[in-house]
């Protein structure tokens, strides 16, 4: 059987004969499970790390112990729940690895721009907050898990991810203001000068 015809037949295969079949070692299907996954994995990691390099670099590395971990996936639970779990550890890895190196610096700024256009406006301003708020926002408020999960998950207390949610919300609230007058600055000769671009 050629390489191209394997391709093809894998193709019309259903996720759960791929998850078989990469389990057994078949590189084949283990493709067709990242191209299938790769995209919401790295908006996840995207999300919690704050940073596109650290994104890429959790999401790779994501794959790298879903290929390891996956002959241990019995089936309890909904792939992509196990996967998830999997992806929130691993970027959640990434940003402590990461954080020493973080230190060095004096701004934090993220460089928005670099960021692909296939994210939401809101994807965007979420990169602006900072670390802990941002990643006890994204796991409570976009990814459903419970303060007391979040807590465990980032080895601080309850009451802590509590107060970072409500941060998060107070800021993101002041940075949508600020992105909505931004837009609204379409320069001088159509507004009559009314907007200045606004910057902290």
């Amino acid at each position: 059987m050629t390489a191209t015809k394997q391709v093809l037949e894998l193709a019309q295969l259903q996720e759960p004969e791929l998850i078989d079949k990469a389990k057994q070692g078949d590189k084949h299907a283990f493709k067709q499970l990242y191209q299938i996954h790769h995209q919401r994995v790295y908006a996840l990691c995207l999300r919690i790390t704050g940073q596109v390099t650290l994104a890429e670099e959790a999401t790779q590395d994501c794959f790298v112990r879903l290929w390891q971990k996956l002959p241990l996936f019995r089936g309890e639970s909904q792939f992509t729940t196990w996967l998830h779990t999997l992806s929130v550890n691993q970027a959640l890895s990434s940003v402590k690895k990461h954080r020493s190196f973080w230190a060095r610096f004096i701004s934090n700024e993220v460089d928005i721009d670099s960021v692909s256009d296939e994210y939401e406006d809101l994807d965007k301003i979420l990169l602006k907050l900072p670390e802990r708020a941002r990643i006890v926002f994204v796991l409570h408020a976009l990814e459903g898990y419970k303060h007391e999960e979040v807590a465990s998950l980032m080895g601080i207390s309850a009451g802590t991810s509590k107060a970072q949610y409500h941060r998060a919300q107070k800021l993101l609230q002041q940075l949508m203001s600020q992105h909505s007058l931004n837009n609204a600055n379409i320069g001088p000769a159509e507004n009559g000068g009314q907007y200045e671009s606004y910057k902290h």
